[in-house]
């Protein structure tokens, strides 16, 4: 036959007494406490609120909890009231989702943080091989002297036809263009009270044609002179602006449009390709760019492309935790 608090821990698995030798106060080895210290701050949350309890303190280091309380209860009575506790802290657990106990977040939206960290870590991956690749290949043009042999092999395609649909799209291309472009999206957004969008597109707008000129001004290399030209040109010749600037401000709009339609994502990034490199080809087929000025505009307009990107999601990310906090 056992002591009453050996048929305690038969009767109630989740709580075993240790020590029950003064009266009024008793220490209790508490299943499930040991290193967690969410049901540390529920026991003690739950207990302050008793008008028996006097004290309890919970340690989630050794899983015991000390209580004092009135001297007419027993502990056997202070015990059920634990495990009634522990009972109703285990079933909000598995009806709410369930924490990771590393970083206190729900599993689920830990997954969700680590997968996102691996696409950012793709996407950047990604990104470094194809700026890898572009800069490698402005480096064998120059070094090569294949710019000249390429523009002339686009010099046998001229006709008048082709030459006005050039004229077209590099007109898509010009800063005022895409200026204005930005300037109407932007209103559509405004709109639609997307600030975070809107600074970030003329963020990425301004900050591509303002590093445009500066890279021009320290390469200071001259356009090629191999026919006269049908459009009018000034300033630098590398890295083109064009293909830099519209990478930047296509590719930023794109990405956009494919996140508010995530069905025609696809299509939506083909086009954009396409119009991109066809900005490009036509400064080469106009003859007011070197192959190694557009290759090279492409490459700083993809990092800083990038970069644009991924502060907007960073800053739209703690905006939305910020906003769950409240």
């Amino acid at each position: 036959m056992g002591t009453p608090f050996d048929r305690l821990h038969d009767e109630i698995p989740l709580i075993r007494a240790i020590h029950t030798a003064v009266k009024g106060r008793a220490r209790y080895k508490v299943s499930g406490l040991h290193h967690s210290k969410a049901l540390k701050r529920y026991l003690e949350l739950r207990l302050s609120k008793e008008e028996i309890i006097a004290q309890a303190r919970a340690n989630h280091l050794t899983g015991n909890i000390l209580v004092i309380f009135h001297p007419d209860k027993s502990p056997n009575a202070i015990a059920l009231l634990l495990q009634e506790i522990v009972l109703d802290y285990t079933k909000q657990i598995q009806s709410s989702p369930v924490t990771s106990t590393v970083t206190g977040l729900p599993i689920a939206k830990v997954r969700e943080k680590l997968k996102k960290l691996e696409q950012v870590g793709n996407r950047l991956v990604l990104v470094s091989f194809a700026v890898g690749t572009l800069l490698s290949c402005t480096v064998l043009l120059c070094g090569y002297g294949l710019d000249k042999a390429i523009l002339l092999s686009i010099q046998k395609l001229h006709t008048p036809l082709l030459d006005r649909i050039m004229l077209g799209i590099t007109f898509l291309g010009e800063p005022l263009v895409l200026l204005l472009i930005c300037l109407g999206w932007g209103a559509g957004l405004h709109h639609y009270k997307r600030h975070s969008e809107i600074t970030t597109l003329f963020t990425a707008a301004f900050g591509a044609i303002s590093l445009n000129i500066l890279l021009k001004e320290l390469f200071c290399r001259k356009r090629p002179a191999l026919w006269n030209y049908i459009v009018n040109v000034r300033h630098y010749s590398f890295p083109s602006g064009h293909a830099m600037v519209s990478i930047v401000i296509y590719g930023f709009l794109s990405y956009l449009l494919a996140k508010q339609f995530p069905r025609y994502r696809k299509p939506i990034l083909a086009l954009t390709a396409i119009l991109i490199v066809a900005i490009g080809f036509s400064r080469l087929y106009l003859g007011v760019h070197w192959p190694a000025d557009v290759v090279a505009g492409y490459a700083a307009g993809l990092v800083w492309l990038t970069a644009c990107i991924l502060s907007l999601e960073l800053e739209q990310k703690y905006h939305y935790l910020g906003a769950s906090d409240c």
